[in-house]
């Protein structure tokens, strides 16, 4: 191959990429030229930039079979690098869509430039297999979702969860770029898969490989939403503007177990007996956790922020199962978490917007002043509970299945009990929409084309995962045997 064919292919690899950096000035440029009135069109322009850099993605950048390290070894261009790129562009346009009627976002062209940045840096962070190019990666992505969390500028509760996510996120990220200081010092090597190696040589001393992880799960854990780095969660998640706290729930954790993979499974899988039994137990606790302070909540944002980070526990079963057929499990309960907890946070928008009450107890008669908000929310909430024949049923079977062929069955009995409890406190929820009568003269919930198009959408895509479960998990298997 010659240089100009090799540079090309390398290119075309990053098509998606190149399409989003070129939908940023779009955006601002329709900014600057469109009236006040027209601005609702940003969201839309937005979504279908996203929505194209995914389908130019399966046209150009679909991997035959061939793991290329690609930019100097910075990048690798596998399957399991498409399959994240893919759910970062989906969350992305489906966060675009549920924003167009946001009072303070969906007429803002910055907000949706900021969040065609922090997808192009989740692509990055996927891609990575060196370890500048992943700090720069989730760096891009942090700064951006910083901004994000704290847009409402206007908004105290904004403005306090967008400065405790900086100050928490900045302070993690810097432990964990020390931890990777200290392997490129003892390594010489910024590659990833060329750290195994040299970790697998013995290069790296167990007291340092030990401290190493450790640095490195605070950083990553901090993503991921994991016990203990779980704190900022709930409340970020009802202080930032509820479009943001949607793409921070799946896009964001997503971003995270992309990196947990990359790092712990290849770069640090040679000392894996190091931070294997602490990832098992952090994976009971944050699932144990998450489920029993879910319990008392009132405030259905603040419910999902302790349901998400048990969820985090959950997919962690794949991760610390030390196989590739429990890496395609955690893959797909992301696919399935993206798609139900999307349209679980698009209800809660929509609701929001009339309500103005983001209460769990307010959500009262919503079956017969919106039955469509009510059904989505059904469907939504029953997947979250691990209910058949739904999504989040199957992904749930795949994970603890995973779990029980590594002869963690103790963990897997731990992740079902905690089903149930989650179940509970989802059924609470529903049982407030569909049983408890509507406040008197309480107004009926309309639901706007564009949000009906993503409520469609999601919901078809947690019933046909659920159903038509194979495809899916095959192609996931096939990204987890990419990776390695």
């Amino acid at each position: 191959m010659n240089f100009t064919s090799f540079q090309s292919a390398h290119i075309v690899a990053l098509i998606p990429e190149i399409t989003l950096i070129l939908l940023i000035p779009v955006i601002m440029a329709l900014d600057l030229i469109l009236p006040e009135s027209r601005r609702r069109q940003l969201g839309l322009v937005t979504a279908i930039g996203l929505f194209a850099a995914a389908a130019l993605a399966f046209i150009f950048s679909l991997p035959n079979g061939e793991n290329a390290l690609i930019f100097g070894g910075t990048l690798r261009n596998d399957l399991a690098s498409f399959l994240f790129r893919i759910i970062f562009m989906f969350s992305g346009a489906i966060t675009a869509l549920i924003s167009l009627d946001v009072e303070g976002l969906g007429r803002k062209g910055e907000y949706y430039a900021i969040l065609v940045g922090c997808v192009i840096g989740m692509n990055f962070m996927a891609s990575a297999a060196d370890l500048i190019m992943l700090y720069l990666a989730i760096e891009t992505a942090s700064i951006g979702l910083y901004v994000l969390a704290g847009f409402l500028r206007d908004d105290d509760k904004s403005t306090e969860s967008g400065l405790k996510y900086f100050l928490f996120g900045a302070t993690t990220s810097t432990i964990m770029l020390y931890g990777f200081s200290l392997l490129f010092g003892y390594t010489g090597e910024t590659n990833l898969y060329a750290i195994a190696e040299a970790i697998k040589g013995g290069e790296v001393p167990t007291a340092v490989a030990v401290a190493i992880t450790l640095m490195a799960a605070i950083g990553i854990g901090f993503k991921v939403a994991i016990v203990p780095f779980h704190f900022w969660t709930p409340d970020v998640y009802e202080g930032a503007p509820t479009p943001v706290t949607a793409f921070l729930s799946v896009a964001s954790k997503s971003a995270g177990f992309a990196v947990l993979m990359r790092v712990f499974l290849i770069s640090l899988d040679p000392g894996s007996t190091q931070w294997a039994p602490m990832m098992t137990a952090i994976a009971a606790v944050t699932m144990t956790l998450g489920n029993f302070l879910a319990l008392p909540q009132r405030n259905i944002k603040r419910l999902l922020a302790y349901s998400s980070i048990a969820h985090a526990g959950y997919a962690m079963l794949g991760i610390v199962a030390l196989t590739k057929e429990g890496v395609a499990a955690t893959m797909f309960y992301l696919l399935a978490y993206v798609f139900t907890n999307l349209a679980a946070f698009t209800v809660v928008i929509l609701f929001s917007r009339v309500a103005g009450s983001d209460e769990i107890a307010d959500y009262a008669g919503l079956s017969r002043r919106s039955p469509g908000l009510a059904l989505v929310m059904l469907v939504a909430f029953l997947s979250l509970g691990g209910m058949p024949p739904l999504a989040g049923f199957v992904s749930k079977f795949f994970v603890f299945a995973a779990a029980v062929q590594s002869n963690m069955v103790w963990l897997a009995m731990v992740g079902i009990i905690n089903s149930i409890i989650g179940l509970y406190y989802y059924l609470i929820v529903l049982k407030v929409v569909y049983v408890k009568p509507a406040p008197e003269g309480a107004p009926a919930i309309g639901i706007p084309r564009a949000y009906g198009f993503a409520l469609g959408l999601l919901c078809f895509a947690i019933v046909f995962v659920g159903t038509v479960a194979t495809p899916w998990y095959d192609w996931a298997v096939a990204a987890a045997k990419s990776l390695f």
